[in-house]
């Protein structure tokens, strides 16, 4: 029996909502356990995704309104999306720290909404909490493709591009100026090779994809709830 099996059986059976202090503490000893055991491997986060400093992430669950959370290895926690849930209690991941940062994701777009200003508006929330934050988004089918930068409460960085992208902020250092440009002055549109959310968070800070054996992992992750006091029980169970 894997280790991820074993967890959902303890959800699915609701042992998980009536163990005490001490039993939660076993549980994170355990996921600690387990996740140093396991051979990191990619995630797909469904084309949403924020990432925060590993040292600061407690202020997610306060700005996205998380609850009763409980610990699980990166591997438990990758299928958030297809957990069950009940009465509007959305799990949503946040993963252990990766290359000293942690991901947030699952159920977004119920969590945070689908509005622009729900999007920009949580992650300059997010990164007033946590001092930095960051937000990609990517649609295939719509064409969607996002990145945001934000420190201390405000944007420093935005990159959303539909059919012609759009650049706000001073570009970082990584970013390739479009030196053929004879127009170029060092920002807007002249930064020509701008990369879109699939590359820019590997330099900004971790790609979901590239997960591997080099990256570095520690502790454990949490699953959460959006809302209190409705338990976990049967969230283990596939949708």
């Amino acid at each position: 029996m894997t280790h991820g099996t074993r967890l959902r059986a303890l959800l699915d059976t609701g042992l998980m909502d009536r163990l005490d202090a001490s039993d939660k503490r076993v549980l994170e000893r355990r996921a600690d356990l387990a996740g140093a055991g396991d051979e990191a491997s990619p995630v797909d986060p469904r084309g949403w995704w924020y990432a925060v400093p590993a040292d600061a992430y407690e202020g997610v669950f306060e700005v996205l309104g998380l609850h009763d959370r409980f610990p699980c290895t990166l591997t438990e926690g990758a299928d958030v999306e297809d957990l069950r849930h009940r009465r509007g209690a959305l799990p949503v991941f946040i993963t252990p720290e990766l290359d000293g940062w942690r991901l947030v994701f699952g159920n977004l777009d119920s969590v945070v909404g689908v509005d622009w200003d729900d999007w920009m508006g949580t992650v300059e929330r997010l990164s007033a909490r946590c001092g930095r934050a960051q937000m990609f988004f990517m649609d295939g089918a719509g064409g969607s493709d996002i990145w945001v930068v934000a420190e201390q409460g405000s944007i420093r960085r935005r990159y959303p591009a539909e059919s012609d992208p759009e650049w706000i902020g001073t570009p970082l250092p990584w970013e390739e100026p479009g030196a053929d440009d004879e127009d170029f002055d060092g920002d807007g549109p002249g930064v020509e090779g701008t990369a879109g959310a699939a590359e820019a968070c590997g330099a900004l800070s971790v790609d979901p994809a590239e997960i591997g054996a080099g990256t570095r992992v520690r502790g454990h992750g949490w699953l959460a709830l959006s809302a209190p006091g409705i338990g976990h029980e049967e969230l283990g169970l596939l949708v």
